[in-house]
């Protein structure tokens, strides 16, 4: 018999009976990514993968958050955008190297446990996995009520991928004369937005309803908008061209991101007004009263992958891109030069 006023680890703030509630709930979504690899189901202490054949595989990992954006989420009460940002952000940031995803795992840090909350979550992380050929094979479900404030959570995500050795991207081949092409993003995606929001909630003191006319949408419909995928479209690509360089473009924008792929003695010369700038970036820039250096170091800009690729490939690269749906400009070159990225 249990002791008089005695404590249980519900009253403390952890309850098993929420967390295998929202358990129960999920388990048909994450069986949708499953691949043939995948050996254990969840309730494993560990996700298994079986490797195929390869004849040098290199396996190619990242592991990320989605930042602030998820205060965005908090106030619009909606959790399905944020699981496949996570996914998107991390797939993009392995295919720059060549590497195909194999599988996912997440982590979901929160005040108390919602099954509807966890399921929304869910539901977009399977969707992106699906999207990119992902198994979602693993993760975690923390209750903590003394980290996180009420209504609130964390979501970072892990990824691994593989690639042939001789087949890895890493930029090394880059050379003056090379030719850089960008690929449209849908927004924000999952960067800025700590500026973001400092600019329409305490300087102009908008609300998540507030419709834009210059957008052609409410605030949060804009904030919300999922981080693009570019993994697919790559991967076809490296099909049928030889790919030098990648780069993802998130926090330091096009001059943070481009650097890193280059190697000594290139610079990356990126010409302004080569490409369509969506609006929310002007719109930003504007009511913040922010300067255009500020702008690009922050934000994506309207590019949300650089493409590095020799003059004769461009032809058969713009093809494939454009065959796959993406918006493709020609943006700029690689200049002999000190290593750097130059905004002309």
């Amino acid at each position: 018999m249990a002791a008089k006023n005695s404590l249980t680890y519900a009253d403390a703030g952890v309850s098993f009976e929420e967390e295998a509630k929202a358990i129960a709930r999920l388990k048909k979504l994450v069986q949708t990514t499953y691949r043939p690899e995948v050996l254990s189901d969840i309730g494993s202490f560990g996700g298994l993968f079986a490797l195929g054949s390869y004849q040098e595989p290199v396996l190619v990992s990242s592991t990320d958050s989605v930042g602030t954006k998820l205060k965005i989420a908090f106030q619009a009460e909606r959790h399905d955008t944020v699981g496949f940002d996570i996914v998107a952000h991390c797939g993009n940031d392995i295919v720059v190297q060549g590497a195909e995803p194999l599988f996912f795992l997440d982590y979901i840090g929160i005040n108390k446990v919602s099954p509807d909350v966890i399921e929304q979550i869910i539901s977009g992380l399977a969707a992106g996995c699906r999207e990119i050929g992902c198994a979602l094979i693993g993760g975690e479900i923390a209750e903590l009520s003394e980290l996180y404030a009420s209504g609130e959570y964390d979501l970072v995500g892990t990824i691994v991928g593989v690639v042939e050795r001789t087949d890895v991207i890493t930029g090394d081949a880059i050379e003056p004369g090379d030719i850089l092409i960008g690929l449209g993003s849908a927004g924000l995606h999952t960067n800025g937005f700590t500026l973001a929001r400092r600019i329409v909630f305490e300087r102009s003191n908008y609300s998540l309803d507030t419709y834009l006319p210059e957008l052609s949408a409410t605030l949060g419909e804009e904030l919300l908008k999922p981080h693009k995928s570019y993994v697919t479209s790559i991967l076809e690509l490296c099909k049928v061209c030889d790919v030098k360089g990648l780069a993802h473009i998130t926090g330091g924008g096009l001059p943070g991101n481009v650097q890193r792929i280059l190697p000594e003695g290139c610079t990356a010369q990126i010409r302004k007004g080569t490409w369509d700038i969506p609006p929310v970036f002007p719109f930003l820039q504007q009511k913040g009263n922010v300067a255009e250096e500020e702008m690009a170091r922050v934000f994506n800009m309207g590019i949300g992958m650089v493409i590095a690729l020799a003059p004769d490939a461009v032809d058969a690269a713009v093809a494939s891109l454009n065959g796959s749906g993406e918006s493709v400009y020609r943006i700029g070159e690689v200049l002999a030069g000190e290593k750097g990225v130059r905004l002309v």
